[in-house]
């Protein structure tokens, strides 16, 4: 459980709530989620996390839901327990099945079993992917 407290929006300074409204403005949603109401005791981080996060996460070269499966991915990997929810109803949002939950873990699941083994072998990287 953390020590710290989530800075809610009443409580918030007026820098806080302007990156607030954009974020709610942003998702068209009523709230920001405690991610963001936990980093917000940092504003500097706050800030530059939900620039990065826009910019990043904006359609581009990769669809939206190719994004979302991105960040659940690595998220698993990194065992982020709140990451993995929120991306993961995010990607739901962007089209995701049941299927391609399954698909997707397999995939997770088989790139770090096998990225284990290279790393414990000490496999050399073969001239033809170079």
């Amino acid at each position: 459980m953390s020590q710290q407290k989530p800075i809610e929006y009443a409580s918030a300074t007026p820098e806080v709530q302007a990156i607030f409204d954009d974020i709610k403005a942003t998702r068209g949603v009523p709230d920001v989620n405690n991610f963001w109401k936990f980093i917000a005791q940092h504003p500097p981080t706050l800030a530059r996390t939900w620039d990065s996060i826009k910019d990043v996460m904006a359609p581009g070269a990769l669809d939206p839901l190719v994004k979302e499966l991105i960040y659940v991915a690595v998220s698993v990997t990194n065992n982020c327990g709140y990451c993995v929810a929120s991306h993961t109803a995010a990607a739901r949002r962007a089209g995701m099945t049941d299927e391609m939950f399954g698909e997707l873990l397999a995939v997770v699941g088989m790139a770090n079993e096998t990225n284990r083994l290279a790393v414990g072998y000490r496999v050399p990287i073969d001239a033809a992917f170079e």
